[in-house]
């Protein structure tokens, strides 16, 4: 979203806590508006509905006012792929919306995102469905090497071999935007890049919080950015999806902050089991 603190924090096991405590909160919040993006609702008011959520449970949005950002949440609709500004647009049966949110307790922060296809599957088109099951997939994957990997580049490669495997029409990985660390700020280093670059980057090491947040195209990867000067669309017209997840690695293994279950439901297949935070 913006230029990154260029010093790696490691962060305590307390702080880790502290920050998957925000990392609830938000998981609250972003499945409750999922769940009200239905054809009709503008994407304003899923803001309006997220921003009232956070208040709510005492948490603060890292994204309103961040570099002069306008709103809560980015909402982001088909050939958008990322930082789509809410308004009055209405959400149409059938449109890709990646809603990507974050939160702060305590001066912590916690960042993630998902995709929905609105108006459920009666009104998907299943080459969008796969988009975003292999998005989602793909960060799960990313995620899930962070429990052996020795370097943060690692994460990446593990994201594209996955991809890239997939058989059908290629789908393609966006490289001009790609993950973070986070912690006591909410963009900080290292870059968590989403295509290959195995054995790349600082060590993988106890106390890093990585956001994995892999943007899959449909179709070409050229993008451009709106007069707005935050929302980015596909050259093509492509649709977009983007998933993300804010994950702390400690010293017993690999805890995501922003999943009720650290996310082991997910990385149980994968053979990864993560390790609470004590």
């Amino acid at each position: 979203m913006a230029l990154r603190q260029q010093r790696i924090e490691y962060k305590t096991i307390d702080q880790m806590r502290t920050m998957h405590r925000s990392g609830l909160i938000l998981d609250d919040a972003l499945n409750q508006v999922v769940a009200a993006a239905a054809p009709g609702v503008t994407t304003a008011e899923l803001d309006s509905l997220f921003a009232g959520l956070l208040k709510k449970a005492g948490a603060t949005s890292n994204f309103l006012g961040y570099y002069d950002y306008p709103a809560t949440i980015c909402t982001s609709v088909n050939e958008v792929v990322v930082h789509g500004i809410p308004g009055e647009r209405e959400l149409k049966a059938g449109d890709v919306l990646s809603v990507d949110g974050g939160a702060i307790v305590e001066g912590w922060h916690s960042d993630s995102a998902r995709t929905v296809i609105v108006g459920g599957p009666d009104a998907e088109d299943p080459a969008d469905r796969r988009l975003s099951d292999v998005t989602e997939e793909s960060m799960w994957r990313g995620i899930a090497a962070m429990a052996t990997a020795k370097y943060v580049g690692d994460i990446g490669d593990a994201i594209d071999d996955y991809v890239t495997s997939q058989p059908g029409k290629p789908l393609g990985i966006l490289e001009d935007y790609v993950g973070h660390g986070i912690g006591s700020a909410m963009h900080m280093a290292p870059d968590v890049l989403n295509y290959s670059s195995k054995h790349r980057g600082p060590k993988l090491k106890p106390g890093m919080c990585l956001a994995i947040e892999p943007m899959l195209v449909r179709g070409g990867l050229e993008t451009r950015t709106l007069p707005d000067n935050w929302t980015v669309v596909t050259e093509d017209g492509a649709r977009a999806a983007h998933w993300e997840h804010s994950v702390a690695v400690h010293p017993q293994g690999i805890w995501v902050l922003t999943a009720p279950d650290g996310g082991a439901g997910r990385l149980a297949p994968l053979g990864v089991t993560p390790v609470p935070l004590g």
